[in-house]
C-alpha cells in the first residue's frame, strides 16, 4: 500500500514516510470535503454527530468540486466542522485553546474543538453530544482527581469526564 502511494507520488519514503505536496492537498481535500459533510449532515439534516460521522467518512469521497462548492454556499461558509476542527481552506482564525484537565477547579470555561482522537473513541460523540459537552458551550470544572477524570458543570447538569477525554479536550478559559 505504501509503496502504491509513492509510485502515485503521495508519499516519500525515507527514514519517515511523509507525504507530498500532491499527497498533502489530496488529504486536506478529503479533510474538507468530511468536515463540511459532517456540517451539511448535523446543521440541514439534523443528524446526530455519530451518524453524521460516520455518513460523512462515506460522503468525503464522491462529493464533487461543484457539490463542494454549493454545501459550502448553503451553509454560509463554515470555518469548522460542529466538533470545533477547522475546515481546512476556510477562514477559520485560531483560538488560543488549552486542555480541559489543565484548567483549575472553580474555573470557567468554553468548549472549542473535541479533537478526531475523541471522534474515533467508540461511543464518544454521543456521550458527548448527549451531555453537550458542544464547542461554544461554558462549563465550570467542580472537581479534579489525581487519575485525570474531572467533574464538570454544563448548563447546570453535572457531568463526569474521563481522563482520556479530559487530555483531549480542548477549552478557552477567561482572563
Amino acid at each position: 500500500m505504501i509503496r502504491r502511494l509513492e509510485t502515485e507520488g503521495l508519499v516519500d519514503i525515507g527514514a519517515y514516510i511523509t507525504l507530498t505536496t500532491k499527497g498533502r492537498s489530496l488529504a486536506e481535500s478529503v479533510v474538507r470535503r468530511h468536515r463540511l459533510a459532517e456540517r451539511f449532515l448535523t446543521d440541514v439534516l439534523d443528524l446526530s454527530w455519530s451518524d453524521a460521522h460516520v455518513e460523512a467518512g462515506k460522503w468525503e469521497h464522491v462529493i464533487s468540486p461543484v457539490v463542494e462548492a454549493a454545501m459550502t454556499r448553503m451553509l454560509g461558509g463554515p470555518t469548522t466542522c460542529p466538533h470545533g476542527n477547522p475546515i481546512p481552506g476556510s477562514d477559520y482564525r485560531a483560538e488560543s485553546t488549552q486542555q480541559l484537565n489543565s484548567v483549575t477547579v472553580g474555573r470557567e470555561f468554553t468548549v472549542t474543538r473535541i479533537p478526531e482522537e475523541l471522534e474515533f473513541a467508540v461511543g464518544m460523540l454521543d456521550y458527548l453530544e448527549s451531555v453537550e459537552v458542544l464547542p461554544g458551550r461554558m462549563g465550570i470544572v467542580k472537581s479534579a482527581e489525581l487519575r485525570g477524570d474531572m467533574h464538570v458543570e454544563m448548563n447546570g447538569r453535572d457531568v463526569q469526564i474521563d481522563a482520556f477525554t479530559s487530555e483531549r479536550l480542548l477549552v478557552t478559559v477567561a482572563d
